[in-house]
């Protein structure tokens, strides 16, 4: 057999079902070993949204997404979405073609190191030289891939190799370790630090984002009572109408969220990663921060957790869990104070009847059309931070958002992934215009694979994010705005749906509708920005110091 059909054969062993990608000259040997195979090829209208799709893939299941591109501009497009599995913790495999390594006749036409250019963006990249290998590389690339920390890895597959004749050799029990278990006497010392604690706090970040984790910190939470807060990427773990939220860190400080943490004795820090932005800024002496992580900490000037626990997160909570009873000196009125003036200033705006549509209205009526497992996809924009503040995640990654390389032109094909991984959920990409003509070319691909899936795409025809930062470092508007084509006819000439609504009351009406019709939707709602600095700068901060 050719070395390219060994090549699938492994993929196959590892139990990939779908690989994302644009076919090239230097790969269709590899492309003609998946026409008889069991792994169906999506070909996308570009890598880095194949990367994202492959990356969403592996966010949702835990086993590495597979993206494929050619040498050269093939692969220099997929390294904005290595750098997205890679922060963001989602295992992928890349793969990528490239000319014969013993004999070739183009001089240096395309010729781009690119196993070099993939070293500080994965875990893991290697040129195959031997087709014998290829079984080898195989495994360890998918092995390194979804081990503790997940993340992106590469395999460059040369023109000539693929082409080898090769004997089958054996390929390679996909059998993985077991996650290791945390020491008992940091576990003793963490139940300890809680014990003693006044006003313990539990911090949900990226890491506990998986299921069985969920099931444990919502143990934890019930039979302990005591209050939490998220990440970003930490929405969701726990229901969020759970009675001891306290909210989301989506602002950097002066929110709720930050006088209960400012309130702690004891931050018990569920899979947080410093990818994230910090939800908090640790003094020497004021709190005791406990650092829960199947990796020990990666220490820096605003996280240095006095204690680690090290292993299976879900394990340790388990534990924690076992080893603890409420403690009768643990104060939580304060944290009730925030809470519920939390509570009160979500509700605010929900029934706005301006138009352009208030972020918190927009929020508000997604919410409410959402079913508990729909599946949100954040493309990076302004509207992010009111999504992670506003919106109550009901169920672990139904908001999938980045906020770890925070890339624009990820929604579309983060939902299209979504989508492809749980074909029976709701699934809507929240989209911003500029983050949305970033990878817009895939509305065709999501209409030809015939997915139904709506994109919300919000419209104030600028880089509003960069806008609301530029008004508050005190510099005059410029260089923000930009022009925009007409939506609704854009989809509709992708074979796509477009709606227009001009009241909140039409938008929430053409979200419903969409929802129910299967397809693909796209609704161009405008969105007006102007309570940005208002609210998340001024009045959150004055509201939440008067607690």
């Amino acid at each position: 057999m050719k070395a390219a059909e060994l090549f699938v054969k492994a993929l196959e062993a590892e139990g990939v079902k779908y690989i994302f990608g644009v076919p090239g000259e230097e790969n269709l040997d590899l492309v003609e070993a998946l026409r008889t195979s069991s792994i169906e090829l999506i070909v996308t209208r570009h890598e880095q949204a194949a990367g994202f799709m492959a990356a969403t893939l592996g966010r949702l299941t835990g086993e590495a997404g597979v993206a494929l591109s050619t040498l050269g501009p093939g692969a220099t497009n997929l390294v904005t979405a290595a750098a997205y599995a890679q922060l963001g913790a989602m295992p992928m495999l890349m793969i990528t073609g490239q000319k014969p390594i013993r004999q070739h006749k183009q001089g240096l036409f395309q010729l781009v190191d690119v196993v070099d250019m993939m070293q500080p963006l994965t875990k893991y990249t290697r040129q195959i030289v031997s087709a014998a290998t290829i079984p080898a590389r195989v495994r360890e690339a998918f092995r390194r891939a979804e081990e503790e920390r997940p993340g992106a890895v590469h395999l460059e597959l040369p023109e000539d190799i693929a082409r080898d004749d090769v004997a089958e050799p054996m390929l390679l029990p996909t059998e993985y370790a077991r996650r290791p278990a945390a020491d008992p006497k940091a576990l003793e010392r963490a139940a300890a630090a809680i014990r003693a604690a006044r006003r313990p706090l539990l911090m949900i970040g990226a890491g506990a984002n998986r299921q069985r984790t969920a099931q444990m910190l919502r143990a934890f939470v019930d039979k302990l009572g005591i209050p939490f807060f998220t990440t970003q990427m930490g929405k969701g773990v726990i229901d969020e109408e759970h009675p001891l939220w306290l909210g989301n860190a989506a602002l950097s400080d002066g929110d709720f969220v930050h006088r209960a943490i400012d309130a702690a004795d004891c931050i018990i820090n569920a899979g947080h990663d410093v990818v994230e932005k910090p939800p908090f800024f640790m003094h020497k002496g004021r709190r005791t921060v406990i650092h829960i992580n199947f990796s020990p900490a990666e220490v820096d000037s605003v996280y240095f957790p006095q204690l680690e626990v090290v292993g299976d997160i879900a394990g340790t909570i388990q534990a924690l869990h076992d080893a603890l009873q409420p403690q009768p000196h643990w104060d939580f009125d304060f944290f009730a104070r925030v809470r519920d003036a939390l509570n009160r200033h979500l509700r605010e705006h929900a029934d706005d009847e301006r138009f352009p549509i208030h972020p918190v209205r927009l929020v508000a009526e997604t919410r409410k059309a959402m079913p508990d497992d729909g599946i949100l996809c954040l493309d990076n924009g302004m509207y992010k931070l009111w999504f992670a503040r506003y919106y109550r995640a009901r169920q672990p990654n139904t908001v999938l958002l980045d906020n770890a390389l925070a890339t624009m032109g990820a929604g579309l094909p983060s939902a299209i992934g979504a989508r492809i991984v749980h074909p029976h959920r709701k699934v809507v990409a929240v989209c911003g215009d500029g983050g949305f003509m970033m990878n817009a070319q895939e509305l065709e691909t999501a209409v030809r694979l015939g997915l139904d899936l709506v994109i919300l795409l919000l419209r104030d025809d600028g880089y509003g994010m960069i806008r609301w930062k530029q008004a508050d470092m005190g510099f005059a508007d410029f260089g923000m705005s930009f022009g925009n084509p007409d939506f609704v006819a854009f989809a509709e000439a992708h074979g796509a749906r477009g709606h227009r609504p001009q009241t909140p009351g039409a938008f929430a009406a053409a979200l419903r509708e969409a929802l129910d019709a299967g397809g693909v939707h796209l609704i161009d709602l405008a969105i007006d920005y102007a309570d940005n600095h208002r609210i998340l700068d001024e009045e959150i901060r004055r509201l939440s110091a008067a607690l």
